[in-house]
């Protein structure tokens, strides 16, 4: 029987207030249109909402450029896609240089004719492209027919150094898996951010909307306790009906949030458009690995089998 976790004393040991190293973060939650124009101008309001709330970090969710076009496979619709550097990097870095704040947007990526990322930018206060993550997992499933259009990522699981920290960037599908966190944790991420489009199909029970979304909040929760490290979350919001109507259509749930490196939350955003501003105290994760050791007990020796499809 392993032994129970440690309880924290009740205040961190041979610390100041002063010496806390706090982060105000900005969470924008919002719904898509097929007017990309209108899209960037949300984003941006959201943005400017949280940098005036003191953030000097914005999370926005996954593909906040366009509608959610993986809900059917066309060929037409590779022309969303951008290079990197590109349009959109350029807007988002004008904003960050100009509001002084680290903002993490989600591109379509045109990396070469025929070659398409769902990719994650960081864009530095001073408006440079501190670095991207191209997501891993790509999922082929009703209403998200993503590997039609995304190769997958190359970049592995590296956090992105910026003026605020190592940025641990992930992408909706990835986090569903616990190697991904924890890679990104053992690479020293300060923190782990997951840009999401994720949604009902409408036709569901109200008991199944209430399992997904329960699952989705706990696994990533959980990725915060297994790594000691604070989760932001970004969702978008809003019903995008299948124009092909091979299926109703995905009903975005929302419920972005911020936890903390024990899985609690912070922040909450409910089912619409919304900005979450709120400080995270990053010296937290040093305090709750020290009386959580996790990372200590991992058992590497035993988890060769981890790298194979199944053990049969």
């Amino acid at each position: 029987m392993s032994p129970a976790p440690k309880k924290s004393p009740s205040k961190p040991q041979d610390r100041t207030a002063g010496q806390r190293r706090t982060l105000r973060v900005g969470v924008v939650q919002q719904p898509c249109t097929d007017d990309r124009d209108v899209n960037l101008k949300m984003s941006e309001d959201g943005i400017r909402a949280a940098a005036a709330g003191g953030a000097r970090l914005v999370l926005l969710q996954e593909l906040h450029t366009s509608l959610y076009f993986c809900q059917h496979e066309s060929t037409e619709l590779f022309d969303l896609a951008e290079a990197i550097p590109g349009p959109s990097t350029e807007f988002l870095g004008a904003l960050a240089r100009e509001l002084g704040v680290v903002i993490v947007g989600s591109l379509f990526e045109r990396r070469a004719p025929g070659l398409y990322h769902n990719t994650a930018v960081v864009l530095e206060k001073d408006g440079s492209l501190a670095g991207k993550y191209r997501k891993m997992h790509i999922p082929d499933d009703p209403g998200y027919y993503e590997k039609f259009y995304f190769t997958p990522g190359d970049l592995g699981f590296t956090p992105i150094e910026t003026s605020v920290g190592k940025l641990g960037v992930l992408v909706c599908w990835d986090q569903w898996y616990p190697e991904a966190a924890r890679l990104m944790a053992l690479a020293g991420a300060d923190v782990l951010l997951y840009p999401t489009a994720i949604g009902w199909n409408p036709d569901d029970s109200a008991e199944e909307r209430a399992r997904q979304r329960d699952a989705w909040v706990t696994i990533q929760r959980a990725h915060a306790v297994a790594n000691g490290l604070p989760v932001i979350v970004a969702n978008r919001v809003g019903f995008e009906p299948d124009p092909m109507g091979q299926w109703p259509g995905s009903q975005f749930w929302g419920h972005s949030f911020v936890a903390g490196p024990q899985g609690e939350f912070i922040a909450k955003a409910g089912e619409k458009a919304d900005v979450l501003v709120t400080d995270v105290d990053l010296q937290r994760s040093e305090d709750v690995r020290r009386w959580w050791p996790f990372l200590r007990d991992r058992r590497i020796d035993a988890y060769n089998d981890l790298v194979r499809r199944f053990r049969d």
